[in-house]
């Protein structure tokens, strides 16, 4: 389920549920500001509910931003694994489908994406670290893969191909991908524009199969 940001202002706070009242008052606050854009308890106010009731079960406001963090990896790592699906039919058109989930999430999931990228979150809690974890390991996976179709003399460390993959995707996806204002334009689009990236990073390993694949 994707949160529907409002932009009318604060809503009443009705249904009990305290918690998710603020982890929504914050995604649509982030939509609204950005996540440096907003206090704790305007947080409060944009829920309906008393500045002294968000202490209830955050600590802070980067702790109410660590929860959105984490909630954010849990469903990008899901959307990762679902779209790279253990690497079938072939590894270069599930690499494909994995550079268009990451888009799309960045597209459709902004809030969350700010949540986990843009907050200045410290990764010290287990939890989040182990979602995180559980999200970069789609792509380390991935490389793994491709970087066995390289002859062993030759061949890169699939943690170094994950961590540049990582990059062009990441970066492609903050400046041109998102869903929110931030984004710039480009005469192509961000799909068109991390496929030829990362073919271009892929041939440059010797990986010249992936254009015969047609996927990358």
């Amino acid at each position: 389920m994707s949160w529907k940001y409002r932009s009318d202002g604060p809503r009443g706070y009705h249904h009990g549920n305290l918690k998710e009242a603020l982890l929504r008052a914050a995604l649509e606050l982030i939509a609204k500001k950005g996540p440096a854009g907003f206090t704790f308890a305007e947080a409060a106010r944009w829920a309906g509910v008393s500045p002294a009731a968000p202490y209830r079960h955050f600590r802070d406001r980067d702790e109410l931003l660590a929860n959105l963090a984490l909630r954010g990896f849990e469903r990008f790592a899901t959307v990762l694994e679902q779209a790279w699906d253990n690497g079938r039919p072939q590894p270069f058109t599930a690499l494909d489908r994995l550079g268009k989930a990451y888009l799309e999430f960045a597209r459709t999931e902004p809030s969350y994406y700010s949540a986990m990228f843009e907050a200045g979150i410290p990764l010290d809690s287990a939890e989040l670290h182990e979602a995180g974890e559980r999200a970069f390991a789609v792509l380390h996976s991935a490389s793994e893969i491709l970087c066995a179709q390289v002859p062993p003399q030759s061949r890169p460390p699939a943690l170094m191909v994950a961590l540049h993959i990582w990059s062009i995707s990441h970066g492609i996806a903050s400046l041109f991908g998102r869903g929110d204002a931030a984004r710039r334009t480009l005469p192509i689009s961000p799909e068109e524009l991390l496929e030829a990236a990362v073919l271009v990073y892929l041939r440059g390993l010797g990986l010249s199969a992936a254009k015969s694949a047609g996927a990358i």
